[in-house]
């Protein structure tokens, strides 16, 4: 077994972009992961390490060298390697050139095509300490850095100025450099608790040094855990909890390298604004983690954290609240400055707002939303009235000073001034549910009114944005139209409103004025839509070729087409399942490829056999079965009725000739074959269903 040795890389920089950092500190683990099994170089594990001013790994047990190889290299074939008088033919010397052989090293290497001509070398594999540095040059080339800077008077290129490389094996320095500077042992702590360089000796003392003596806690994880813990400990001093919001965290933790939490106050006249203003202006601006009581209410407190122990910690504690105090100050001008005009109000100003240059205003949109909301309800056989005025207001908050200065918070804030206007509670809620589900997987509106309203708006950004050509390609997607979908997607199904999605793109694309080919736009909403379903459902369990046989169909339905594919899910199970999925295929082959018209009523007096005249009747029979359960959408049901042909089908193949000569018996087979297709296709198209 080769000899192994552990590794330390590490990357000390100005301090690193935050929101950037633990992306940057995986990439690398992984390229360098990468690299080294590219290179046939062993190991065990890989540790990252990431803090605002260094990226590291340590990598464990890292193999010393390749392993060694035999190289085997074919050449001519034997039959055309030599001449007649036995010399070494041209192909065969210019084998022997490319290889750097002589006649007497050569072999031969024996196939089932023949013998040829062969070379085997053996390779030493290379040292570990000489590969290592181009494989970390190489992961640093390929992390995923927007725009890379330059400093000093040198070349290289990085995310931030770098500063020093550490580069240890075992106990001993890869002497090489990289992105400009040369590779040493020595790091360095904390900027102001220690300062100067700390010797490291092998890599596993790394993380403790820096810990113990640099200040400095190097893993992220561990530093997340430590901000977490001293947070929840100090907001328990005054009888609450802090508010940790799992972005902010990372954040936090990419901002300071030795956390130290730090206990403010403000003045509670403050807590009579709306808690989501107070929670955002302390994350958003101040990366402070907001204070709540047992009950989930905010308290006049916040918890900062320094990036060092301070000898005067009161004067810390008074700088932050100094800090936070104007913040909150002007959240409260804005609260009383928005509330002196009503959302109605504001809704003409919304002409004022370009949504698109083509789709025109975000009053051309309130328009069509509110117009497609009612359409909604119509066919939900719901009361419109409610979502007709959510419709109205929803965006009259994106004109108040407070989203302008909190974008984050549009529909927020909107339910708030409805609130506070005496608006019904579900309009209300609706104008902030519009915009949900905000990501993957997250709430959707929780009332009636908030999913029609967030349908409409979804709906005619979709189509509006690709009836002017603005369809996402690669990982651009300005308006969000991805997430649209899958709102649209995630509405339909999971909330179970029964809407014919076809019929409300087209009643979508009927509001735009400019000009556009409607045919062509609505098909390619469509089909971006189920693209995003079958991503969907296979997330969720649901097999490639039962997506396919259900998507054959086309439901316009998604409730409908969630029902095909939980039926055809259970259907497989069947002993029946692939015998008449191998029918199905058979049958839909023989359809293609007939070239005559195919009768639509079969003639019982024209069929000859026995098993096609069973197979016929026990069709019509199953026919009778499943139209209720079909018009109750039992798909189930009437999957496992029609299982109950599997013994009858195969009778038919095994015994009848279907493209027999006699023209009126052949037509009449075929339309007996389309008779047993169009019954399945009534739910899905099982011939899709793989074994």
């Amino acid at each position: 077994m080769s000899e192994t040795r552990d590794l330390l890389f590490e990357l000390g920089t100005e301090e690193l972009p935050p929101k950037s950092l633990l992306t940057l500190s995986r990439a690398l683990k992984d390229n360098v992961e990468s690299g080294l099994t590219k290179a046939s170089l062993r190991f065990d594990a890989i540790v990252p390490y990431a803090a605002p001013r260094r990226l590291a790994v340590w990598v464990k047990g890292l193999a010393t060298s390749q392993p060694d190889q035999t190289i085997e290299r074919r050449g001519p074939a034997l039959n055309a390697a030599y001449q007649p008088d036995g010399s070494p033919s041209k192909a065969l010397e210019g084998f022997m050139r490319s290889c750097g052989a002589t006649l007497e090293q050569l072999t031969t290497i024996e196939t089932d095509k023949g013998t040829w001509v062969g070379f085997r070398q053996e390779v030493k594999g290379g040292r570990t300490e000489d590969l290592v540095p181009d494989i970390l040059r190489q992961a640093l080339a390929a992390l995923p850095i927007a725009k890379r800077m330059r400093w000093g008077t040198g070349t290289a290129e990085f995310v931030r100025p770098v500063h020093w490389v550490v580069l240890l094996f075992g106990g001993e320095v890869i002497d090489t450099e990289i992105l400009g500077v040369r590779s040493g042992r020595i790091t360095y702590g904390h900027r102001f608790h220690h300062p100067d360089g700390l010797v490291l000796n092998e890599p596993g003392e790394y993380a403790a040094k820096l810990l113990n003596e640099g200040f400095v806690v190097a893993d992220f994880e561990t530093r997340k855990a430590r901000i977490r813990e001293s947070a929840e400990s100090i907001a328990s001093t005054v009888n609450g909890y802090a508010h940790i919001d799992a972005e902010l965290l990372d954040e936090v933790a990419s901002l300071v390298e030795w956390p130290v939490p730090v206990l403010g106050r403000f003045d509670a006249r403050y807590l009579s604004l709306p808690p989501e203003v107070l929670i955002t202006t302390m994350q958003a601006n101040q990366k402070y983690f907001p204070v709540k009581d047992k009950e989930g209410g905010l308290l006049p407190y916040f918890i900062a954290f320094s990036n060092l122990d301070s000898r005067s910690p009161d004067i810390v504690r008074a700088g932050n609240e100094r800090v936070v105090r104007p913040r909150l100050s002007d959240a409260e001008f804005f609260w009383n400055q928005d509330r002196k005009h009503t959302l109605e109000s504001r809704v003409p100003d919304l002409a004022q707002i370009t949504f698109q240059k083509t789709l025109g205003s975000l009053l051309d949109k309130t328009e069509r939303v509110k117009k497609l909301a009612v359409t909604i309800a119509e066919r939900l056989d719901t009361e419109s009235a409610w979502v007709e005025r959510a419709a109205l207001l929803a965006k009259a908050d994106l004109l108040s000073l407070m989203v302008g200065e909190f974008p984050e918070l549009q529909g927020t804030m909107g339910r708030y001034y409805a609130l506070a206007e005496g608006e019904p509670e579900e309009i209300a809620a609706a104008i902030e549910e519009q915009y949900l589900p905000k990501v993957s997987g997250g709430p959707l509106p929780k009332t009636t009114t908030g999913l029609m309203l967030a349908l409409a708006d979804k709906i005619d950004t979709l189509t509006g944005i690709f009836s002017v050509g603005l369809i996402p390609t690669g990982d651009k997607d300005p308006y969000a139209l991805r997430r649209a979908a899958l709102g649209v997607i995630r509405i339909l199904l999971e909330a179970r409103l029964d809407l014919d999605l076809p019929a409300l793109l087209d009643a979508a694309l009927a509001q735009f004025a400019h000009d556009f080919d409607a045919e062509r736009v609505h098909a390619e909403v469509y089909d971006f839509i189920l693209e995003r379903l079958r991503g969907y459902c296979l997330e969720r369990g649901v097999r490639h070729d039962e997506f396919e046989a259900v998507l054959a169909v086309r439901p316009s339905r998604l409730p409908d087409f969630d029902s095909r594919l939980k039926a055809v899910r259970e259907f497989r199970q069947l002993p029946e399942a692939e015998s008449l999925s191998a029918a199905n295929k058979r049958i839909r082959n023989i359809l293609r490829k007939a070239e005559e018209e195919i009768v639509a009523n079969v003639d019982d007096h024209v069929l000859t056999e026995a098993e096609e005249k069973r197979l016929l009747e026990t069709a019509r029979h199953a026919k009778e079965d499943i139209l209720p359960l079909l018009h109750e959408r039992d798909y189930t049901a009437a999957l496992c009725r029609l299982a109950r042909l599997r013994e009858t089908v195969d009778a038919f193949f095994d015994s009848v000739m279907v493209m027999t000569e006699d023209a009126n018996l052949r037509r009449n087979r075929l339309g007996l074959l389309a008779i047993v297709e169009g019954l399945f296709l009534n739910i899905a198209d099982i011939s899709k269903l793989q074994g």
